[in-house]
């Protein structure tokens, strides 16, 4: 249990960093307008941007990849690869994710009641 609560708090550092970084540094619940009333958030628009995320971050790196294969100077490989590794961790952590729901709903449907 204890290292669940420890992967817990890592993800959702790593969301609040997101989220801070896609708005600019600013306080990314009350300037977004994700929170609809006192504290309650809307889960399918949360799902959605982080979806909308990883394909974004797929995206830049498929055109970078792209860029360089082509022989764009402005592009590096350093930049491409980095930019590969993100899509990549990113599509990890979705698929990690999507497992977790899946787990947890087989895992309710299971419950005798």
């Amino acid at each position: 249990m204890n290292n669940i609560s420890a992967v817990d708090g890592l993800l959702a550092q790593m969301r609040e960093m997101r989220a801070v970084a896609a708005s600019g540094g600013r306080a990314p619940l009350a300037q977004t307008g994700t929170v609809e009333q006192a504290g309650k958030v809307d889960f399918a628009h949360v799902l959605k941007t982080s979806l909308d995320g990883v394909a974004q971050s797929q995206q830049k790196s498929e055109s970078l990849q792209k860029a360089f294969v082509m022989g764009d100077d402005k592009v590096s490989l350093s930049d491409t690869m980095i930019a590969m590794q993100k899509a990549g961790i990113n599509f990890q952590a979705t698929v990690q994710v999507r497992n977790k729901f899946v787990q947890a709903y087989n895992d309710i449907m299971n419950m005798q009641v």
